[in-house]
């Protein structure tokens, strides 16, 4: 139930639309509405609708009305998002939590029905497939078996969660990726609710949630613990942003795609600085924009670093709408809303913004992104530079002798040299992947299938046409299958080292495919449809095929996947794989006909045709007029309404999981996916004082754009690692291990996986050793005498020893994915602070909402130009004035060096907002929410 708002504004009205009644609160009642950017008109709806005198005011309402765009951002809200959306490796740990708080809130003398959400959320399982087989018309149907065999336990818990909880329900696997889903079914853009309507908000466990933006829908990835106290009733805390006005006009020309046009506008607000700012897209190029191209730029905010990168409501969502199935009363609502409340697109508006910033769409071009990071974007003509550039960082320098029998350059000093086939010659699975000189290169000789061919540095491992940002968009999926086309008819295959997938975001991309005919082309190369998920965007891009990847590593090669997804960082593809690329599902199949990225695509023959002649990417690209052709023929609202007509149901399989029943959840004491955390473990009602970090060692020493992917890995479990010890000790073998992501559930498994990643490199190693290479979970353990160890076991010995733990760390620090269990196995391995640089948005407020101090060192500073390398003793005072009800504003943090030199300085307190202030204290947001219910 929602509290009546008091409506200090008079704004309360109604709005009839046909023979229906609603109602709203109007925004036109609050003085100074009309000027504000769309977004934050969407947020003073919120607080007018839910302003309850205590926690959101009619001083709160004003602030937000008279916003000033150049001012920083200093005065909080609280912003009650209408639902709440997951995927299945954030949602289970979410739901594990809410189970293990209903016990907590009953030893407590609460009521554990308290524990229920108060708003829809929404899971998909979409992240758990595996791309295991691939290249068979089977592909899907074993990949599906191999998921629900490794996934049973997790799956038939969250059929428990599906009865258990009110308003709570699970799209089955196989159905598609959750943003997909959200975009063509789960978003309602105007809700209706207790017979009000007002725009539909949400917060989602993962952080490409704002994909959901392109339909002008406010919401944004927080962390797992975040969208749980959002499911129970909590607002988030937040200050009004800065907005960033993004002028779009011009069309997009011949030859650039969505992808290309994506790729162009992350490098743009990466060099802008918008992180923790929103971005909002204006002027009138908007129109000109097709709506699964807006969301495949909102898809990409994360990685651009904005909260949200929003378009208005105009014609085309209403468009997108009823071609998605919406009801006729659904989509008339939405449009007479928009325009009652001035939330309707006007091309010759030009709100207030913070800052702003245009593009031309005329003036892009073909592009990838990589090899590490989605906003380093290489012009497609520099691909094969750009590759030869970055390969030295991969490979050990002048590892090979030319031709000419001298030792070759590094790869920066490369001349140009194909990888390909060259034209009119038939192909040689003996050269097709050498052509190396002038580059690093160690040609490497595999037999597959009794085919034998040499690999080498830049061979395109993976192509991967995959994740959320592209399978969504039609243009781009229709392009690639007419590309494959193309390419079968002309009488290319891919290469043989190439492991293909086809990984769609929902099933609608199948039928159109299907009704296009378009299908076998994609087989042929074998581009078979693999899973309905996100694959290999989020690790699950399954093994490449034992003869590759031994040849990989046994001659520790610089292979590369290409992928049509959002994500290419560091040990996140793939573990054999060093270099990743982001590029248009089109990109995707030609690279797989290339079979590397020391090629120029644009001018080097991409293999040679049945006719013997070379065939070029220009030969087969497909025409914006055959594409639009292809989706006026293919594309139907029966598609839609046929894939969703029943989307909660399942298969045969998921109908016949055995279901666990009751409102309290029984722990299998022997599960390795699902084990009660400890949260609440010894929790008192009342909370401890905060005190003061004395004799804290520090556990890891990081460099910049340290990601949550380096904290917390999704991917493969490595048999030695710690969690692969652990494993083996329960019984399970190694074919069984499936994945980080899967095993959120099991916080054994997760603690010890906390800063596993195999590209981790911590600086603390000492020098010697770090220039042998080490990197992954290691760190020096000084209750050991500084020897090296796994981290998770370093942990454990400072934690007998009552030693806590400090990180420290350069830029950017916990970027990427919204990983709730980066700060949670954090916490739980004994880190009181984190002290970097700067910080990601999501995962400093995650941090605070475990328990962990996340701190700044003064502007300009860092651990190397204080003179930090790790092995000091550090004391942190000043964190006890929290106590008092306020938050100071600089800490003071001393390191005490083994020569008796003390290193100080003044570091800043990154709790921003009273909210957080209050979860600190409490030792996170799961204890601050549980009090709150058994008291309330």
């Amino acid at each position: 139930m929602t509290t009546p708002s008091k409506d200090s504004f008079g704004a309360r009205a109604t709005l009839k639309v046909g023979d229906a009644s609603y109602e709203v609160f109007r925004l036109d009642a609050v003085e100074g509405a009309e000027r504000l950017p769309y977004s934050l008109k969407i947020l003073l709806e919120n607080l007018l609708r839910t302003e309850d005198g205590a926690n959101i005011t009619a001083d709160h309402v004003r602030a937000l009305a008279s916003w000033d765009p150049g001012a920083e951002p200093s005065t909080e809200i609280q912003f009650t998002p209408g639902r709440v959306v997951m995927q299945d490796f954030t949602g289970v740990p979410c739901i594990v939590d809410l189970a293990t708080m209903r016990e907590a809130v009953t030893q407590l003398g609460g009521d554990p029905d308290k524990v229920n959400p108060l708003a829809p959320a929404e899971l998909v399982i979409d992240h758990s497939v595996i791309a295991d087989v691939f290249g068979r018309p089977d592909a899907f149907e074993k990949n599906v078996d191999l998921e629900y065999e490794r996934n049973r336990e997790r799956y038939q818990f969250l059929r428990w969660g599906q009865t258990a909880f009110d308003e709570f329900k699970v799209v089955p696997p196989g159905t598609g990726i959750v943003h997909q889903v959200n975009i063509e079914h789960l978003a309602r853009v105007v809700m209706v609710r207790n017979g009000q309507a007002y725009p539909d908000t949400l917060v989602g466990t993962d952080s490409h949630t704002t994909m959901v933006n392109g339909l002008g829908v406010l919401g944004w990835g927080v962390g797992g613990i975040e969208a749980e106290a959002a499911m129970l009733g909590q607002p988030v805390s937040m200050l009004i942003p800065r907005v960033v006005g993004f002028k779009l006009h011009g069309e997009l020309p011949a030859g650039a795609t969505a992808t290309d046009l994506v790729l162009t506008i992350t490098e743009m607000l990466r060099k802008q600085g918008v992180v923790g700012k929103f971005v909002e897209f204006y002027g009138s190029g908007v129109t000109a924009v097709p709506l699964a191209n807006r969301a495949t730029i909102g898809n990409m905010s994360p990685e651009f670093g904005s909260t949200a990168a929003i378009f208005p409501i105009d014609a085309e969502t209403i468009e997108y709408l009823r071609f998605t199935g919406r009801s006729a009363e659904q989509v008339a609502l939405v449009e007479a809303y928009a325009k009652e409340q001035g939330l309707w697109h006007d091309p010759a508006a030009e709100p207030a913004y913070s800052e702003t910033l245009e593009l031309d769409l005329a003036t892009v071009v073909p592009s990838i992104a990589g090899p590490k990071r989605p906003q380093d974007r290489i012009e497609l003509t520099d691909a094969k530079q750009a590759f030869r550039a970055a390969l030295g960082s991969y490979t050990t320098p002048n590892s090979a002798v030319d031709e000419a029998g001298e030792e070759s350059f590094p790869a920066s000093d490369s001349p140009a040299v194909s990888a390909g086939n060259g034209a009119g010659k038939p192909f040689d699975y003996h050269s097709a992947a050498r052509g190396a000189e002038g580059r690093t290169s160690k040609p490497t000789t595999v037999t597959v299938d009794g085919a034998e061919f040499e690999l080498d540095h830049g061979a395109v491992a993976i192509a991967a046409i995959t994740s959320c940002t592209n399978t969504s968009n039609p243009s781009v999926m229709i392009g690639a299958a007419l590309l494959a086309k193309k390419a079968v008819e002309r009488g290319l295959a891919r290469k043989p080292w190439v492991k293909t997938t086809l990984a769609p975001g929902s099933k609608v991309v199948m039928d159109y495919y299907d009704r296009a005919g378009l299908t076998p082309y994609l087989d042929k190369l074998g581009f078979n449809l693999v899973g309905y998920g996100c694959t290999t965007c989020i690790g699950n891009s399954g093994p490449l095929q034992e003869e590759i990847s031994a040849g990989v590593q046994s001659s520790d090669l610089a292979v590369v996947s290409v992928l049509s997804g959002n994500r290419n960082f560091e040990g996140r593809i793939n573990p054999d794989i060093k270099m990743n690329y982001l590029a248009s599902p089109p990109l995707v199949v030609a690279y797989a006909l290339a079979g590397s990225m020391d090629i120029d695509i644009t001018t080097e023959p991409l293999g040679t045709g049945s006719d013997g002649e070379p065939v070029f990417l220009t030969d087969i690209w497909p025409s914006p007029q055959e594409i639009a052709e292809v989706i006026a023929s293919a594309l139907s609202a029966e598609s839609f309404a046929d894939s969703y007509s029943d989307v909660f149901a399942g298969d045969d399989r998921w109908r016949s999981l055995p279901t666990p029943t009751g409102n309290v959840f029984e722990w299998d004491a022997e599960s390795t996916y699902v084990r009660k955390p400890p949260y609440f473990d010894g929790m008192a009602m009342t909370p401890a004082a905060v005190t003061n970090i004395e004799g804290a060692r520090v556990l890891a020493l990081l460099g910049d754009s340290v990601t949550t992917d380096h904290i917390s890995p999704a991917g493969a479990i490595k048999q030695d690692s710690p969690a692969g010890q652990y494993l083996t000790e329960h019984g399970v073998e190694r074919k069984d291990f499936n994945s980080y992501g899967s095993r959120r559930g099991n916080h054994e498994v997760m603690i010890r996986g906390t800063f596993a990643n195999i590209r981790l490199r911590n600086l603390l190693l000492d020098s010697e050793n770090n220039g042998n290479g080490v990197q992954g979970g290691y760190t020096r353990d000084f209750t050991n005498g500084g020897e090296q160890a796994f981290i998770y076991d370093a942990a454990q010995n400072y934690a007998k020893a009552q030693t806590p733990l400090v990180v420290l760390a350069g830029k950017e620090y916990g970027s990427g994915s919204s990983r709730d269990w980066a700060a949670k196995g954090t916490s739980l391995l004994g880190v009181r602070a984190v002290i970097a640089e700067s910080f990601e948005r999501i995962h400093r407020s995650n941090l605070i909402g475990m328990g962990v101090l996340p701190l700044q060192f003064p502007e300009g500073q860092s651990a190397s130009s204080l003179g930090l390398d790790g092995t000091e003793l550090f004391l942190i005072t000043g964190i006890t004035a929290l106590n008092d009800g306020g938050t100071p504003r600089t800490v003071k943090v001393s390191a005490g060096r083994s020569d008796g030199v003390t290193v100080d300085f003044d570091a800043v307190v990154r709790i921003d907002t009273p909210g957080e202030a209050d979860y600190y204290r409490n030792g996170g947001i799961m204890q601050y929410v549980l009090r709150k219910m058994v008291n309330g």
